[in-house]
């Protein structure tokens, strides 16, 4: 990826709130992107859709007052802003009940959405944003005009086939993964390999991609990129809930690399805010670049002592 001076991203899908038992967050991974791109000195937009109701003000609001504009995000006047139930198992792991249809399903194509992605200098998009066939067509027509495409897998089920996954990553240049979804859509491809970077290999080469991300929970991340591997081990934390960790890792991996950082460097500091991201509630805590490179390097070096030998 060529070095790229005060970089553009244009992230395109779900806006909603995440519903938990006791309370509810602004999420859906694209926005998570976007939103923790604009905190770390990227112009981020959102492509979106929401109601005309009270919870679709809120949301809008709160974007705008994260330095997002909103010229971009759509007001439908027919289907509510999305809603997701989180669930939460004693790891803080989350699962989720993703309510259809809603206003991000009714996304629709224009000039001004055409032309913002064809000016940005990356397109990131998921497969959840495929469920309904308004906004998969939208997508679809974005992804011709789009610079360097970039693929969040964030598989949802039941909303995803094989055959949608395919198409996407096939017209992308990066693939993000998990782990998890590495091995299922290996599986659908009839992969023969077992390990992690076999797989990855094997998708690069079936789907002519020179850069893909997988992330491995708590144990860290593997970037394949321009033909060499990087790996990231994880950091030790206390997890508080995983929602929006992986989207801000991902924000954290794209800032680094558009503006042309070491590779090594850029997955390094992505699974440190991922890390971060999951020790606190919700997916879009306030966290500086300070608190990043802190928590990647606690202890200061140490000034060398001379000392006499007895």
């Amino acid at each position: 990826m060529n070095n790229i001076k005060n970089p553009s991203v244009v992230c395109f899908g779900e806006v909603l709130y995440d519903v938990f038992p006791t309370h509810k967050k602004i999420g859906g991974a694209p926005l998570n992107v976007a939103l923790r791109l604009a905190s770390l000195g990227v112009h981020a937009q959102i492509i979106s859709r929401i109601g005309s109701d009270e919870i679709g003000s809120e949301l809008l609001h709160f974007i705008k007052k994260n330095g997002i504009p909103t010229n971009t995000i759509q007001i439908d006047p027919a289907y509510s802003t999305g809603e997701v139930i989180v669930a939460l198992n004693e790891k803080g792991s989350a699962s989720y009940t993703i309510n259809a249809p809603v206003a991000w399903d009714k996304i629709e194509c224009n000039p001004e959405i055409e032309n913002i992605v064809k000016k940005a200098d990356a397109f990131v998009y998921g497969s959840l944003a495929c469920r309904d066939l308004i906004s998969f067509n939208t997508l679809l027509e974005l992804i011709n005009y789009a610079k360097y495409k970039i693929f969040d897998v964030n598989l949802r089920a039941p909303f995803y086939t094989k055959e949608v996954l395919i198409r996407l990553m096939l017209q992308s240049d990066f693939i993000k993964f998990n782990d998890e979804e590495l091995y299922e859509i290996s599986a659908f491809l009839n992969s023969p390999y077992h390990s992690l970077e076999q797989n990855i290999l094997f998708i690069a080469e079936h789907t002519n991609t020179k850069h893909i991300c997988v992330t491995k929970g708590s144990h860290g991340a593997v970037l394949y990129y321009d033909g060499k591997m990087y790996y990231n081990s994880g950091y030790k934390i206390d997890v508080v809930d995983t929602v929006g960790s992986g989207d801000s890792f991902l924000a954290g991996l794209l800032s680094k690399l558009l503006n042309n950082d070491e590779p090594q460097y850029a997955i390094e500091f992505a699974c440190a805010l991922g890390a971060i991201v999951a020790k606190n509630e919700g997916a879009n805590p306030k966290i500086t670049d300070k608190t990043i490179l802190a928590f990647m390097n606690p202890i200061k070096k140490i000034p060398k002592v001379n000392t006499p030998i007895i």
